[in-house]
């Protein structure tokens, strides 16, 4: 013997529940077509505006320098900043600029003096630290 049931099923909480997880996977699907559309306009309009902050956040001296603001990258200690002029164009970089507020402050005066002698003597390195997803740190000589 079959069971027969004449009209529409009852609906239970699981078909409610369906409904509900097929509606979200519906957003979920207009969202991810949305969404690099959005993330390009949202990184679009903080790159317009990352001069202005740049420069707000500069002493005003170093604000009115000639330099474009993509290509000065913040040390704060013991040099305010350095220019890679060039950089941000994508071209060969023409000259490295350190930049640093003037000081009273005699012990950061020495620093700065040292840094400066260095770079004249030309008494440097380049070395490129490898760090692995575990934590551990290479050297490599260039």
């Amino acid at each position: 013997m079959r069971l027969r049931y004449r009209g529409a099923a009852p609906k239970t909480w699981l078909d409610t529940y369906d409904v509900k997880i097929n509606s979200l996977e519906r957003k979920e699907s207009l969202f991810d077509e949305k969404e690099s559309e959005l993330r390009e306009r949202a990184a679009e309009k903080g790159r317009r505006k990352v001069p202005t902050m740049i420069r707000r956040s500069m002493q005003s001296e170093f604000s009115k320098l000639p330099y474009n603001p993509y290509d000065i990258k913040a040390l704060l200690h013991p040099v305010d900043f350095v220019v890679f002029d060039g950089l941000e164009r994508k071209e060969d970089i023409r000259q490295i600029v350190f930049l640093s507020k003037a000081t009273e402050n005699a012990q950061l005066n020495r620093m700065r003096d040292s840094v400066r002698e260095i770079v004249e003597r030309r008494d440097y390195d380049w070395k490129v630290a490898r760090v692995s997803v575990d934590g551990k740190i290479e050297m490599k000589d260039s």
